[in-house]
């Protein structure tokens, strides 16, 4: 391990009797459950309203932003309290919804409204997940990290089918408006539960005070001291590249050209949301000897879930949607709680971010590879090919030997 282990602030009781953890994942999950219900409603407007390589376009908007940002955020992370930045961004992206909700009611939508609210939300979540990245390290003992991440994407996947089976009718009867609404009731909940009721254990290291440019050069030297934070910051990166596309705007697209309705788009983000939470729960249950081969491994059997989307009536994409989320409840479990248990605290930020970056700077290229794949051909070439690239994609950690052999069993 290359982890600086954080220092105690108090004992912090039994993960299964943690009530204020419990209380905190459950929020979570609330809150999880509005992003999935603006994320259908963005995309089914998005493609109302647009060409599919425009759709893709806005899905995506917010990834440019983020990504200038992003390292700014992981410097932040790793020297503010993360629950101050959690609570300030959050607000910022109430009065984003809130704005948003406002303007469509008075106007139709537009792809420029679209655009300036998913940029608004990139800048937000730039500074917003490198912070809460670290908020796990911080309330629960380092051998209960895979139960906590197991519990919080049990919790969160459940949100999100929730919210995803009810965004698609809300977004037909309600509109974006309402979607937007409803989220930033969520997220205003957040809010107050961090302010008030959410309290670490664990003061973690942290990182000298200096300028964010020099921060962000000394996170990038900090891989090159750490060979295996290094190895598994650049195996996690980029990881969604063929997910999000096939599911962020290739689903709205398939059942806009089906004529399945926004409701079956709820359904299928749904059946994700439900298959994640067995495959989070499934780690309390079986966890393998060595997590990152185990959770790469099943990243595997990802990319035939994302061709299987693609192929055949609405039943063939279901399962496929349902083994998207299976396999990626239990990697997710897997790979993030063993990214929290090895990197060193004074960097967790830093590497977090650096981790989202491979997402955030190619994923627009992607989105919009997709829309514009999509229209060029057929839709089923787009998913099979973003299917076929993700299993080649996990050939470099599966082949590696650092990660094959990383575990947190001590």
């Amino acid at each position: 391990m290359t982890s600086t282990d954080p220092i105690q602030l108090r004992e912090p009781p039994r993960f299964s009797r943690d009530v204020a953890v419990h209380a905190w994942i459950s929020v979570k999950a609330l809150s999880d459950a509005g992003d999935a219900i603006w994320t259908i409603a963005l995309a089914w407007t998005a493609v109302q309203i647009a060409s599919p390589a425009v759709a893709g376009v806005i899905v995506a908007a917010g990834a440019v932003p983020r990504a200038v940002v992003l390292l700014f955020g992981g410097v932040l992370a790793d020297r503010a309290d993360a629950r101050h930045v959690m609570i300030a961004f959050n607000a910022v992206r109430v009065a984003v919804l809130i704005g948003t909700a406002a303007w469509v009611l008075s106007h139709p939508p537009t792809v420029l409204v679209l655009l300036l609210a998913a940029v608004a939300f990139g800048i937000c979540d730039a500074f917003y997940e490198p912070s809460a990245a670290t908020i796990g390290r911080r309330l629960v003992r380092v051998e209960d990290l895979p139960a906590y991440s197991a519990v919080m994407q049990t919790a969160t996947r459940l949100g999100t089918m929730g919210g995803a089976a009810l965004g698609g009718f809300l977004v037909a009867y309600a509109g974006i408006a309402g979607s937007a609404s409803l989220n930033a009731l969520t997220f205003t909940l957040v809010i107050a539960f961090i302010a008030i009721w959410l309290r670490p254990r664990f003061a973690l290291v942290r990182a000298a005070r200096e300028s964010a440019l020099r921060g962000i050069v000394r996170g990038f030297t900090h891989l090159k001291e750490a060979p295996t934070t290094r190895t598994l910051v650049i195996a996690l990166s980029g990881l969604n590249l063929a997910v999000g596309p096939a599911t962020g705007i290739g689903i709205a697209l398939r059942a806009h050209e089906e004529g399945w309705g926004a409701e079956s788009v709820g359904v299928l983000e749904a059946l994700i949301g439900f298959g994640a939470a067995l495959g989070a729960l499934a780690v309390t249950k079986w966890r393998p000897r060595r997590e990152a081969l185990g959770g790469f491994g099943a990243l595997v059997a990802q990319g035939a879930g994302i061709i299987l989307v693609g192929a055949g009536p609405i039943w063939s994409s279901g399962i496929g949607c349902l083994l998207i989320g299976l396999t990626a409840g239990f990697a997710s479990v897997l790979l993030s709680a063993t990214f929290a248990a090895t990197v060193d605290t004074a960097y967790l930020g830093r590497m977090s971010a650096i981790t989202r970056l491979g997402d955030d700077v190619l994923m627009p290229l992607a989105m919009a590879a997709f829309g514009a794949l999509a229209a060029a051909t057929e839709i089923w070439i787009a998913f099979t090919v973003f299917g076929c690239a993700l299993m080649a994609m996990m050939w470099f950690p599966l082949r590696n030997p650092r990660l094959r052999e990383l575990t947190l069993r001590r």
